[in-house]
């Protein structure tokens, strides 16, 4: 369980926050805006209504305590740098802060953020990608150009081992599971694809491309 402070309860922070609530993990959310505040409280330790860009305020929430302080303010980008900054300046250990250029990013990372997210920009990669191939029914985008997507078994492989299509060496990608109703991960090569099933692939997004016609 981390200890997680959250500046910002509008709908990343929130949406957010009800994630790491899930995962277990302890929350406390700031905002200005009480009624924001009231929609989130179900799904957090504590909250408080306060201007993350008063310093004064800010020190009494003992920063340092924080395993990972999320900078969600989306309307105002002044107010997102100064607190990203003053979060620095306090000690905090990790800052993820929210961006929508690639001109905030640089400005919130030379000012103390640890990493910047792009909320509208990952999920409008996910949306293109997910809804405009026919085969694809989920999408993780990696690092370096790899994507996890999960894919329908296509009909030139329905009855064949994975062994046999051999597929790391002619498409470059990697089956890690199976899906029917649930995904099995304890797959090998002895393992037998059928039409109607799913898999769970890694791999280069363009090679991937070229395996599925996607």
């Amino acid at each position: 369980m981390k200890n997680i402070l959250m500046i910002g309860a509008g709908r990343f922070g929130r949406y957010t926050s009800m994630k790491l609530h899930d995962l277990g993990h302890q929350i406390l959310i700031v905002d200005k805006d009480e009624e924001r505040i009231n929609k989130v409280l179900p799904y957090v330790a504590e909250a408080q209504i306060g201007d993350s860009t008063d310093r004064a305020f800010m020190e009494t929430l003992g920063i340092p305590d924080y395993d990972i302080c999320f900078v969600a303010i989306g309307d105002d980008f002044l107010s997102s740098l100064e607190t990203t900054f003053l979060l620095d300046e306090l000690g905090a250990k990790m800052i993820i802060s929210r961006a929508t250029s690639g001109s905030q990013e640089k400005f919130l990372l030379r000012n103390g953020a640890t990493a910047v997210v792009f909320p509208e920009r990952q999920m409008g990669n996910w949306c293109a990608i997910r809804y405009s191939s026919d085969n694809i029914s989920n999408y993780i985008e990696l690092m370096d150009g790899y994507s996890i997507v999960e894919v329908d078994v296509p009909a030139a492989w329905d009855g064949k081992r994975i062994g046999e299509l051999d597929v790391r060496r002619r498409y470059q990608i990697t089956i890690l599971g199976i899906k029917n109703h649930v995904m099995d991960m304890n797959i090998g090569t002895d393992t037998v694809l059928h039409l109607g099933q799913h898999m769970l692939i890694l791999g280069k997004h363009e090679n991937i491309q070229k395996s599925f016609a996607l």
